[in-house]
């Protein structure tokens, strides 16, 4: 079964993957970007009593039998190993085939399309700020050898010069300093639509076409490769045959024999090309599964496993064209902050350069757009850190207010009152002190506003606001403000939702609160503190146990480590044997809860057969008739798309039970549950409603959406079933998680709190993993990403902070 996430090359994950010990890094739950498929033989013997959350029944709700026993040995089957394709799924090895925009009635601007418009004005500014900084940093001076050398390439790109190749032998640069926390200038947001680019010529792409029949590759990349590579993509590909492993699902060894069937005697191993493009290509996949750069020792690594002879000769040469950017971390000393060692001689000054103490430091290769946008999120985090807020309402007001709520809302409150950023912590019951927050910074006057992951999270936090208790009425002057308060992050940071942008680009508010903040990567949240105007406050909130963002980078977690700014831990438990079940994954124990309500039921199965038969049944007839939970309300959850029992499989049995029909638009018919995936590491889930020519028609979070013909395949999946990635963020009635034999190396404790935690009334688990999933709870984090967000916050922060 290909687990999720799916396919990331099959040493790649692993090998880019910093390891437990590995400097710099901190374990923290990511989304299990192993990308190994893997095939567990059942061998038919009796299901043994499952461990774990067993006080609930053992068969399906309702049902007086106990479950029917199993065939004989089966040897369930293998993922398909096929690219992803919705980009839903963190870290997946070609997740970029996610669709790029919304497909939006004619005329109007897609939310997509806006959100891509206004990364592409935060990327210009990353460029400007890249441009503008200078100066020496003398931290790491005493390096030597190859991360000397990386070095002194990389200095001699940013300063416009391509080094030659005897630049491993030049002196050492000195390095720049960390940036000051002063507040950057951004470019006000664009007051008129943008056109989506246009796709490449149709000469292009039928040159391409020509080229890649040549050498005997797929004629269908054509259009994607001539995208990518531009008007000149058949020159650049004669010239560069391994270019085209930046078209995403091309793996190196199909690069290779697409390289051989053009270079013929001239392309060899030790090509430079190769080089370079095997460590883009693997850069990317790291990307894919967390990471935000790659120590050179792991990256020079894999390389050489890659068959690629002189892997420090391609690192330098992938550095001296500018497609990736070498840094220098000092690492935290015993005893010490990490930014000591990086301040270094800059403290000791020419003193200190002599007393023979080398500082401990790390060497980091990764692509530019990352790395730079790791940075920029690091001023923008600094600017809040270190800056009052606004003063709005007097502290009275706020005291007053915090007196009225109870418990940690209380102290949220407070910390709200006189930081820019704070963080806050809880489950899902911990929801209603981010609430509470929000009602009294309105009713302070302030333009305050919360933004979900998705719009099952808006409106359910929207419900929150409408049906929560008030708190008491500050004394302030100014009436509290009205209307909706709730939108999506996506939304909001193109416009489409919220409050939009003022005259200077900035998002027109003095608070916002950032729900399910686990979820954030390094693009969007430097583009989200980047969009905050000086004054503003900022609170991230979420649950740090689920399953991180899709995207590179950890950020709630970095600053969860960093201690940069306060912390508050909300000490509402989620209530009910779901709550306490839950609980107990979270801390590494899968404990028996009682569950009198058949809140919590498991239901052993043997084979892959068996647990999408037991699932369609859940669905379709127990836990409606045992519970009231209506099918339509009920979520499947599943490990990955490929398999026996994936989401592939699933939907089609649910598809065949709950809304059977012939699939005429790209296997869809009106009344079909789908999953919509508009840009990557998003997922909305909707409804078919009709087809036409113009396209699928769909109805998300009520809204229609129109999906064209040519995006169908990649964009929408069918929605019954989710992985536990497409899932975070949302929260249903009654969900089954589905748990099949060759699903138990995929799983981790993240994983199944996540995948756990999105059930509000009624858990089922088809349970086919045995020990498997104890184990899991118990004994396996996420893996580690690695990045660099708490090194570039130390020196902006102060110690205090």
């Amino acid at each position: 079964m290909s687990t999720e996430p799916e396919a990331a090359a099959e040493e790649t994950a692993d090998a880019v993957g910093p390891g437990p010990g590995a400097p710099g890094t901190t374990d923290g739950p990511d989304a299990a970007h192993d990308g190994a498929e893997t095939t567990t033989a059942r061998d038919g013997a009796e299901t043994a009593a499952p461990s774990g959350p067993t006080g609930g029944t053992t068969a399906a709700p309702g049902d007086s039998a106990a479950t029917e026993a199993g065939g004989g040995a089966s040897a369930e089957e293998a993922g398909t190993g096929e690219a992803t394709t919705d980009g839903t799924d963190s870290g997946t090895g070609t997740g970029t085939d996610a669709p790029d925009g919304d497909a939006a009635a004619a005329g109007e601007k897609s939310e997509a399309e806006a959100e891509l418009a206004a990364q592409r004005v935060e990327r210009e500014r990353i460029e400007r700020r890249k441009a503008e900084r200078q100066g020496p940093v003398d931290a790491g001076a005493k390096l030597s050898g190859t991360a000397a050398d990386l070095l002194a390439a990389v200095r001699a790109v940013e300063s416009g010069e391509k080094p030659a190749a005897p630049v491993f032998g030049s002196p050492e640069p000195a390095r720049r300093p960390a940036p000051e926390p002063a507040r950057q200038p951004r470019p006000a947001a664009p007051t008129e639509p943008v056109a989506a680019p246009g796709g490449p010529a149709a000469e292009t792409v039928q040159a391409v076409r020509r080229v890649l029949a040549e050498g005997g590759a797929p004629e269908s990349l054509a259009p994607q490769t001539a995208a990518l590579l531009g008007e000149g993509a058949e020159g650049a590909l004669r010239a560069d045959p391994w270019q085209l492993l930046r078209v995403t699902g091309v793996r190196p060894e199909q690069a290779d024999g697409f390289a051989r069937a053009l270079l013929g005697a001239e392309c060899g191993p030790d090509d430079e090309r190769r080089g370079r493009a095997v460590t883009v290509w693997l850069l990317e996949q790291a990307a894919l599964a967390g990471h935000t750069a790659l120590e050179l020792p792991r990256l020079t690594e894999t390389l050489a496993r890659r068959g690629v002879p002189d892997p420090d000769a391609a690192v330098q040469s992938t550095l001296a064209e500018g497609e990736a950017l070498a840094f220098q971390d000092a690492l935290e000393e015993p005893g010490g902050r990490a930014e000591s060692a990086s301040r270094g001689t800059q403290d000791t000054g020419e003193e200190g350069a002599g007393d023979g103490e080398e500082r401990p430091v790390r060497v980091l290769v990764g692509l530019e757009r990352y790395a730079l946008a790791e940075e920029s999120l690091a001023d923008g985090l600094a600017r809040l850190v270190n800056s009052a807020p606004k003063q709005d309402g007097s502290a009275a007001d706020w005291e007053q207010a915090a007196a009225a709520a109870r418990g940690s809302a209380a102290e949220l409150i407070r910390a709200v009152a006189g930081h820019g950023l704070v963080l806050h912590t809880g489950g899902e019951a911990s929801l209603a002190e981010p609430a509470a927050l929000l009602r009294t910074a309105r009713a302070l006057g302030l333009r305050a506003w919360a933004a979900a992951h998705g719009p099952l999270g808006r409106d359910r936090f929207a419900a929150l606001l409408d049906t929560s208790s008030e708190p008491s009425e500050p004394s302030s002057a100014e009436p509290a403000r009205t209307g909706p308060a709730a939108v999506t992050l996506a939304g909001l940071l193109s416009g489409a939702e919220g409050p939009g942008r003022d005259a200077e680009g900035t998002l027109d508010l003095d608070l916002l609160v950032v729900l399910d903040a686990p979820q954030l990567d390094v693009e969007s949240a430097a583009l989200l503190a980047e969009s905050l105007p000086d004054g503003a406050r900022l609170v991230l909130a979420g649950d740090p146990a689920v399953l991180w963002s899709a995207g590179p980078g950890r950020v709630f977690a970095d600053l969860l480590a960093a201690r940069v700014c306060p912390q508050v831990a909300s000490r509402r438990p989620d209530p009910g044997p779901l709550g306490e079940l839950v609980s107990g994954i979270g801390i590494g124990e899968l404990g028996q809860v009682e569950a009198p309500g058949k809140e919590v039921v498991i239901v052993p199965v043997r084979e892959a057969a068996e647990a999408v038969h037991r699932t369609v049944q859940l669905v379709a007839d127990s836990v409606p008739r045992a519970i009231g939970v209506p099918a339509e309300d009920t979520q499947v959850i599943t490990p990955g798309h490929g398999g026996a029992a994936g989401t592939r499989a699933l939907n089609a049995a649910l598809k065949e039970r709950l809304n059977p029909g012939p699939g005429r638009f790209g296997g869809f018919d009106p009344g079909d549950r789908v999953a919509y995936s508009p840009a990557p590491g998003r997922t909305l889930p909707g409804r078919v409603t009709k087809a036409e020519a113009d396209g699928l028609h769909l109805a998300c979070a009520g809204e229609t959406v129109v999906v064209p013909r040519d995006r169908v395949e990649q964009s929408v999946r069918h929605g019954w079933a989710l992985t536990a990635h497409q899932a975070v963020g949302g929260r249903w009635p009654a969900v089954v998680v589905v748990l099949p034999g060759d699903a138990a190396q995929s799983l981790s404790r993240p994983w199944v709190y996540t995948a756990f935690g999105r059930a509000a009334r009624h858990l089922s688990v088809v349970h086919g993993v045995e020990q498997a999933l104890p184990r899991a709870v118990a004994e396996v984090p996420a893996k580690p990403r690695t990045t660099r967000l708490p090194v570039l916050l130390a020196p902006q922060v102060p110690t205090d902070a």
